[in-house]
């Protein structure tokens, strides 16, 4: 399909039922329990700086285990997976010496969920699959300061986040993403930023694309970091006129419902959650059976506050076909739904290696 038929199907599936999408990457990465030497492959073998841990770099050292966490999920049922690009902007890249790869590891981690989707897709022609390029909050914030003794002091600037994000957007897309998926949000002004640019890429290639805006609150007042409510920051971001917005990460769906019921009370869009499998333990690891967390979002479906659903972390496909189970017999929540970003024209279909 090109992509104009491909958001015009996605807005035909949004408004006929719940779409679904994957759970976490970082839990099935886990699973592998690489060492520095996978992390590395043997293009980076003699990189300066350490890379275990650097989830972003597999889409080009370990393609394969990347490839098949997609299939994973989308075999479980999903609708929609995430690119494997939550890190991969400039500024968190630096951390391992890697910002100059930023653009090819978006473009690279694109490509294989593209793949993925257009395998399912073939599969089963009735339910078509499509792909978020995930854009993490980066690993700084432009609303505080991280130097406790002097508060007006940041590491980042709104005009450096806009070009690391523009970057990660142009890649994203020329991966073949259907979707802008802005997650994780812990600071609003980061978020105002990746939706700048989202927009002036979108202007520079002539063409847009559905925005789905996911926030993170930090703490049971449902606040996140910067402060801002669930209502406040919808009123912040709706003019990017988002396709779906909603929360994600932080905390389990007990803890989380009550700012996804506040964004469903005000946002005039689609309402898109993926809650971790409950709050870690003591090792940091995640308890939470598919079962019980399926239960709880099934209640979340029946009393009509959702679009999209998912999982974040400690989820895997295990949750997430739990969670359709239970989520499926239930209508989508009541709203118009949003025309898609679709400033399209004459654009050919995908043209992904072989």
């Amino acid at each position: 399909m090109t992509r104009e038929e491909t958001l015009e199907t996605l807005q035909a599936a949004a408004a006929a039922r719940i779409l679904f999408l994957d759970g976490a990457m970082g839990t099935m990465i886990q699973r592998h329990k690489l060492g520095e030497a996978e992390y590395r492959g043997e293009r980076f073998k003699d990189h300066a700086s350490d890379l275990r841990g650097n989830n972003d770099l597999l889409a080009l050292t370990q393609p394969d285990i990347i490839r098949a966490i997609h299939d994973a999920y989308f075999e479980a049922g999903s609708d929609i997976v995430e690119t494997n690009s939550f890190n991969a902007t400039s500024i968190s890249l630096d951390d391992y010496g890697l910002g100059g790869l930023a653009r090819e590891l978006n473009v690279a981690a694109a490509q294989l969920a593209r793949e993925a989707a257009d395998r399912w897709s073939a599969k089963t022609p009735d339910k078509p699959r499509f792909v978020a390029g995930a854009i993490g909050p980066t690993n700084r914030t432009a609303s505080i300061s991280p130097d406790v003794d002097n508060p007006g002091f940041r590491n980042v600037t709104f005009d450096q986040l806009v070009e690391a994000y523009g970057e990660q957007v142009r890649g994203l897309i020329e991966g073949g993403a259907d979707i802008m998926l802005i997650e994780t949000v812990f600071d609003t002004l980061n978020a105002k930023a990746a939706g700048f640019a989202v927009l002036e890429v979108f202007d520079e290639l002539g063409l847009e694309l559905p925005i789905i805006v996911s926030g993170t609150i930090t703490d049971l007042s449902g606040r996140n970091l910067s402060g801002q409510t669930p209502e406040a920051f919808w009123n912040s971001m709706q003019h990017l006129n988002p396709f779906a917005a909603g929360m994600n990460c932080a905390f389990g769906a007990e803890q989380l419902r009550p700012a996804v019921a506040d964004m469903a009370a005000v946002a005039d869009t689609l309402i898109c959650a993926y809650p971790n499998a409950g709050l870690p333990n003591e090792l940091g690891e995640y308890d939470q059976s598919p079962e019980e967390m399926a239960e709880l979002l099934g209640e979340w479906a029946q009393s009509g506050l959702i679009n999209i659903i998912g999982g974040c972390c400690g989820s895997s496909p295990d949750h997430i076909k739990a969670v359709i189970e239970a989520v499926s017999p239930y209508p989508p929540r009541e709203v118009p739904v949003p025309e898609p970003r679709m400033r399209l024209s004459g654009l050919e279909p995908y043209a992904l290696p072989q």
